[in-house]
């Protein structure tokens, strides 16, 4: 036996590779050229055959196109959210810039003339002041109404009350009162018919309650709601389809005070018609008498309710 198959104790030489000592299990090779036991795992990578490495890198290369895809669809929705949400800024920008325009292009205050600016604050002033009036009057006829006993007699008397006041308001019974006449006289410039349109709606606003309008040769309208003016022949008005002459006078039942303070304003008839070279005369009139009377219109369709 050789020295070789001494060392060896089986008979057989020592083989040429590394092998591992002898000793417990699981203790560590000390040799320094010694693989790493790790590296001999089959769970490593080095330990795993190489047919192994096709099925993970292709299930990797799928997990990576469906992330592709996922982030895809994601920028898509993105992208329609995002043109969606610009669009409905863009429609709210216009909308605010064209609100703003019409804001401020829409004010015709602002380029009304001083004098027309005095006239709209005396008219709200007057409205205000009747309509006041009026609202006290209300409470005060539902009080009587409401008082028990005397409610059917209150209700009958202001039942009448508001009859009279609406057929004098529609121009079918005739009026009395105080207030003013006021008289038109033409100059170079005959008197038009929106000169006497603006003394009617300026007598309205300053509180008038019955008009009615005379000419020279002494005819009478009632002026109501739907009265209307044209120019007429030779300085005449036709006034709801009659002929008028000159000259003309309206006769108003009101607060005189009121009503001449309305026409004096700045700009108003009494300054647009001395523009036109002519005159009016106010006068006030402890009783003037309304009673010209409008001749109601036939109703074809309408019926009342009630």
């Amino acid at each position: 036996m050789t020295d070789e198959h001494t060392e060896t104790g089986t008979g057989w030489p020592q083989p040429a590779g590394p092998v591992r000592p002898d000793g417990p299990a699981g203790e560590p090779d000390p040799r320094p050229e010694a693989p790493d036991p790790d590296e001999l795992s089959p769970l490593s990578p080095q330990g795993r055959p190489p047919e192994d490495d096709a099925p993970a890198n292709g299930g990797d290369e799928s997990a990576a196109g469906s992330f592709a895809a996922a982030v895809a669809a994601g920028w898509r929705r993105f992208g329609s959210a995002t043109v969606m949400i610009s669009v409905l800024l863009v429609l709210l920008g216009f909308t605010l810039a064209v609100q703003l325009k019409t804001t401020s292009t829409d004010s015709s205050l602002a380029a009304a003339r001083q004098e027309d600016l005095v006239r709209i604050l005396y008219d709200l002033e007057a409205r205000d002041v009747r309509l006041r009036q009026d609202i006290s009057a209300l409470e005060e006829s539902q009080r009587q109404l409401r008082s028990g006993e005397q409610g059917r007699q209150a209700a009958l008397q202001e039942a009448t009350r508001r009859a009279d006041e609406l057929g004098i308001l529609a121009g079918t019974l005739p009026a009395r009162g105080p207030g003013l006449a006021v008289r038109f006289q033409a100059g170079a410039k005959p008197i038009s018919a929106i000169r006497v349109l603006d003394a009617v709606q300026e007598l309205r606003g300053a509180g008038a309650e019955a008009m009615q309008i005379s000419g020279g040769d002494r005819a009478s309208v009632r002026i109501v709601a739907s009265t209307y003016f044209l120019d007429g022949e030779n300085g005449s008005l036709i006034v709801d389809g009659r002929p008028l002459s000159g000259p003309f006078t309206i006769t108003v039942i009101g607060d005189p005070a009121t009503m001449r303070t309305g026409l004096n304003i700045p700009g108003g008839v009494v300054a647009s018609v001395a523009q036109d070279g002519g005159n009016v005369i106010v006068e006030d009139r402890e009783v003037a008498e309304v009673s010209a009377l409008h001749v109601p219109r036939t109703l074809e369709h309408a019926r009342p309710v009630g």
